[in-house]
């Protein structure tokens, strides 16, 4: 089977974000280190069921799978998806979300009916991974699901390829006790990524359909990983595991909350890369492990979108988002909390962190959309680069942190080899409109029936309509990229030198300045631009 090309997770994001150690550059994007096996890299441990996957056939513990829904696994049950061809009163979906009879008749569901833990290997090349407990499920304890992927290879074209649909859920989606903190340890939804195991995930998804009768939803599955029910990952012992999810819309996706404690994890998608959506309660957290998301490859999406918290406590991460559409590679509904690790979050419109984090963190404000091949480092006052980036797509924004930046200290910023300079310090709608230029064609912001978060004291733009929606070659280093009329503002900067011009926190145009002095108050730059400065 052919595969994407994708990042070598253990060794690139190791090196991509660990400059200020080694002082090398990485970008770009390879062939995984390996390829996945047809067996597990173990044998089951004692309590562990064998699920192996095979176009030719399921084994279940070393014997073919039963067809009997009342067996702990089984294959036969029918797959969820939307159907082509049905009118308005069906769902909400477009003609090209609809698949054929013939098309899900295609597909082989593995479904698992009984908690346990169950190690997941072998190819299927047209099906899907269920797990199912029940309607009781929910409210048990009890119903807790472990899945070991261990070089496990599936694909399904007409819905998520994993899918979680009832276990315990440990959270409640009450709004008046929503917090940035929660605690999902007794999550009925459990991922290991094997050690020595290469695993992918290749899924689509399901458009909204209705309940008979009515608009309400009785389904719809926008990742290509999803859970119903919250959700943990990680990896084994080692953490060498690498998980490869490629989603014809949305990746990885939890209604409630997401854990990530560790594991290589690569996400590839048409829209939002990560995407846990229960509006105002939601909580992404990452404790640990190396993240790597390439967003937004269609017309709109986030690298991470939560519709809660976002809170990053640890590990490795690089998200970037669709670079035009207004997207960002972090986005949160209630606030991000940049507490650990190493982040580089890139993006047309990345959202502000809060103040509130417990870790320095920059954030830029371009003072025009920077094209693919764009090299980013940041040095510290001495000239030690703490991180170099090649962009691997289009861009505006720029979030970035790791335990080497530290608050009260200056920071030098370069573009293409060329100093930069910034004009404000404003952030959290796109380097544009903080920045000093009209925003990207097409840009959209907020959830449903939101105004835009903007800094105190500032204005959305006049044109903003509440309720819009937004859901989805390197140049050697020291050389500019080519004139391609998009580096310059429209209208030009307000002292007619063609260069962005910035806003203050309160308004005011600043002096340009190339020392980006972070501080408790302050990690925000805006109107960054080729530095004007002797």
């Amino acid at each position: 089977m052919l595969k994407r090309k994708l990042i070598p997770l253990a060794l690139t994001l190791g090196l991509l974000l660990s400059c200020a150690a080694c002082g090398e550059t990485a970008g770009g994007t390879a062939s995984p280190s390996s390829t996945p096996s047809a067996s597990p890299s173990s044998a089951p441990a004692a309590g562990e069921t064998s699920i192996v996957l095979s176009d030719g056939g399921v084994t279940v513990d070393g014997a073919a799978a039963s067809t009997d829904a009342g067996s702990a696994v089984y294959v036969g049950a029918e797959i969820i998806y939307y159907e082509a061809g049905r009118d308005e009163s069906y769902g909400a979906g477009a003609e090209a979300d609809g698949h054929t009879a013939g098309e899900a008749a295609e597909q082989t569901v593995v479904t698992i009916t009984q908690p346990g833990t169950y190690r997941v290997s072998g190819t299927l090349s047209a099906g899907q991974l269920a797990v199912d407990l029940g309607e009781d499920a929910q409210s048990d304890p009890d119903a807790v699901v472990t899945l070991i992927l261990d070089n496990m290879d599936i694909t399904c074209a007409v819905a998520p390829a994993v899918i979680f649909y009832s276990v315990y859920e440990c959270g409640s989606a009450d709004t008046e006790t929503a917090a940035a903190t929660v605690d999902t340890s007794a999550a009925g939804a459990n991922v290991i990524i094997a050690d020595g195991s290469v695993n992918h995930v290749d899924g689509s998804y399901v458009a909204k359909i209705y309940q008979e009768g009515t608009e309400k939803k009785l389904h719809k599955y926008d990742g290509a990983f999803y859970s119903k029910m919250s959700m943990n990952v990680q990896g084994e012992a080692a953490g060498d595991g690498e998980l490869y999810i490629t989603a014809a819309n949305e990746g990885l996706d939890s209604e409630l909350h997401l854990t990530i404690n560790g594991g290589n994890i690569s996400i590839t998608a048409q829209n939002d890369g990560i995407n846990t959506n229960e509006d105002g309660v939601s909580v992404t957290t990452v404790n640990g492990g190396r993240l790597y998301i390439n967003a937004g490859l269609g017309d709109e999406g986030d690298g991470i979108d939560s519709n809660g918290y976002l809170v990053i406590n640890g590990g490795e991460i690089v998200t970037l988002a669709n670079g035009r559409s207004g997207d960002g590679g972090l986005d949160a509904d209630q606030g991000i909390y940049l507490n650990g690790g190493s982040v580089l979050a890139l993006g047309s419109r990345n959202d502000a962190a809060s103040t509130d984090s417990a870790q320095a963190y920059m954030e830029l404000a371009f003072s025009s959309t920077l094209p693919t091949g764009s090299v980013v480092s940041i040095t510290d006052a001495e000239g030690n680069e703490l991180v170099s980036y090649t962009a691997e797509k289009e861009f505006a924004t720029l979030t970035y942190t790791a335990p080497a930046l530290r608050d009260d200290a200056v920071y030098h910023v370069y573009l293409d080899g060329v100093q930069q300079q910034f004009t404000g310090h404003s952030f959290g709608m796109g380097g544009g409109m903080m920045g000093g230029q009209e925003p990207p064609e097409g840009f959209e912001h907020g959830q449903e029936g939101e105004r835009p978060d903007l800094p105190e004291g500032m204005e959305p733009p006049e044109d903003f309509e509440p309720g819009q929606q937004h859901d989805g070659t390197g140049m050697p280093r020291g050389t500019a990229p080519a004139d391609d009329g998009d580096r310059t503002p429209p209208g030009g900067a307000p002292d007619g030198s063609g260069r962005g011009g910035g806003r203050g926190d309160r308004g005011e145009t600043l002096d340009p300045s190339a020392e980006f002095s972070l501080s408790a108050g302050s990690h925000s730059f805006s109107g960054v631009g080729d530095s004007t400065l002797g």
